[in-house]
C-alpha cells in the first residue's frame, strides 16, 4: 500500500472499528455497520472504562472529537432517521472531522464526500457521463458516472457534503428530491430510470457561520436537514490536548520529532482564545480581529513553530510565535493587524507586567509585529 500523508479514520481506527463492531450487539439501524451506541462511543470515547469484547478482549476507546456527548448523541439519532445532518459553525470547529468519524462509524468510508465551492455542479451531487460510452453506447447504466452522493444512495452508505453553503442555491437543491423522496430520477434510462436509496443511506453536510450568507439555503433544503451546532472548544486544557495532539502528529508525519516545549502552546493557545472571544482570562477586554482565530489555525502555528524548531534549529521556539500570529491575522483584513497590535499593547503588556516570564518574553518580540 503507498504511504498516505494523513489516513482517513476508518483505516487509523480499523481495528477499533471491527473491535466494537463484534463487541456490542444491541440493535442497529438497517445497513449501519455499528450500533449507535458504539458509534457514540468510537467518537466520545468510553469514558475511561474499557469495552468488553467477545474473546475476552478489552479496550479503552479514547475521545477522537472534542466536544459533548449530548451532541454527538443527537447527531447519531438523526443519522439514525432519515433527515440530513447540517453541522454548523464557526470556521475551524472540526465540523468535518466529525462528518468523517460519523461517516466512517456508521458505515466504514468517509470518502463518499463533495466539496462545495462555487464551482460545484450539480452533476457532483447527481450523475454524469462517459462521454465515450455515451456515443458509442447511448444512455446506459455502463455509460453512467455516478456522483459520490448516488453511489452513496445505492450502496446503504453516508453521502457528505462540504461547505454546502459555498454551492450555488440551484446546485443546492439538487438534494431536495433525493432527501424528501429517497429516490433519484435518471430521465435518460427509458429501461431503468429510477435510483432508490438503499437501508442506510443518509447525508451529513457542513456549513461555516461565516459563509452562510455566500449561497443561503433554501427554505425546502433547511427542512430537510437536522442542524446542529459545533461550538468552539471551550475547555481551556482540552484544547491544548488537541493543539498539541495535531501539532505533533503533522511533524511526525514527516519524520521530525516535535520538540516544543508545552508551555509555549499554552501560551500560543491562550493568545488564540484571547483574540477569537475579545476577552481574556482576566477579564481584560480585547479588540476581536475580523480573521478567524480557530483552533484549526492554532494546531497549523503550532504545527509550523514545530517544524521550524526541527528543520531551522536556533531560535526560540516562542520567538516565533508573533510572526505566525501576523500572518493569521492578516489573512482577511489588513485592519486586523492594528487589532493585535493593540491586543500586545493591552493584554499583553499587562501580564508581561505582572511578571510572567513567557509574556514578558513576548512582550520583547513587539518589534516583529512592525515590520
Amino acid at each position: 500500500m503507498n504511504a498516505r500523508q494523513i489516513d482517513p479514520p476508518e483505516h487509523l481506527y480499523a481495528d477499533e472499528l471491527e473491535f466494537l463492531a463484534a463487541a456490542d450487539h444491541g440493535p442497529r439501524p438497517p445497513g449501519w455497520q455499528l450500533t449507535p451506541q458504539a458509534v457514540v462511543t468510537f467518537i466520545a470515547g468510553s469514558a475511561g472504562r474499557p469495552v468488553h469484547g467477545p474473546d475476552g478482549r478489552q479496550v479503552t476507546v479514547a475521545p477522537k472529537f472534542v466536544g459533548e456527548r449530548a451532541l454527538i448523541e443527537r447527531c447519531v439519532v438523526t443519522l439514525a432517521g432519515e433527515r440530513g445532518l447540517l453541522l454548523v459553525g464557526e470556521p475551524g470547529t472540526a465540523k468535518s472531522m466529525l462528518s468523517e468519524l460519523l461517516a466512517a462509524a456508521v458505515c466504514g468510508t468517509s470518502a463518499l464526500a463533495v466539496q462545495g465551492t462555487a464551482g460545484t455542479t450539480e452533476e457532483q451531487l447527481r450523475y454524469g457521463w462517459n462521454y465515450a460510452l455515451l456515443l458509442a453506447k447511448g444512455p446506459s447504466r455502463e455509460a453512467l458516472v455516478p456522483s459520490p452522493v448516488l453511489t452513496a444512495m445505492t450502496t446503504g452508505a453516508v453521502a457528505r457534503v462540504e461547505e454546502i453553503t459555498r454551492c450555488l442555491p440551484e446546485v443546492q437543491d439538487a438534494l431536495v428530491s433525493i432527501l424528501s423522496d429517497r429516490r433519484l430520477v435518471l430521465p435518460e434510462l427509458a429501461d431503468d430510470p429510477v435510483a432508490y436509496a438503499a437501508p442506510g443511506f443518509c447525508v451529513i453536510a457542513t456549513a461555516n457561520l461565516r459563509d452562510r450568507g455566500v449561497s443561503e439555503m433554501s427554505a425546502a433544503l433547511k427542512r430537510r436537514f437536522n442542524f446542529e451546532v459545533v461550538p468552539p472548544i471551550a475547555d481551556f486544557d482540552a484544547e491544548v490536548a488537541l493543539v498539541t495532539r495535531q501539532a505533533r502528529a503533522t511533524v511526525e508525519r514527516v519524520g521530525a520529532a516535535y520538540t516544543v516545549d508545552e508551555a509555549v502552546l499554552e501560551t500560543l493557545v491562550t493568545a488564540f482564545r484571547d483574540l477569537r472571544t475579545g476577552s481574556s482570562v482576566e477579564g481584560w477586554e480585547v479588540e476581536r480581529p475580523s480573521s478567524v482565530m480557530s483552533t484549526a489555525e492554532a494546531v497549523a502555528v503550532a504545527a509550523s513553530i514545530g517544524l521550524s524548531t526541527a528543520y531551522l534549529p536556533g531560535p526560540d521556539p516562542l520567538s516565533l510565535l508573533p510572526g505566525h500570529l501576523v500572518g493569521v491575522v492578516r489573512k482577511d483584513d489588513p485592519a486586523d493587524h492594528a487589532r493585535l497590535l493593540a491586543y500586545w499593547d493591552g493584554a499583553l503588556r499587562r501580564r508581561a507586567e505582572a511578571g510572567g516570564r513567557m509574556w514578558r518574553q513576548l512582550w520583547e518580540q513587539r518589534d516583529v509585529l512592525r515590520d
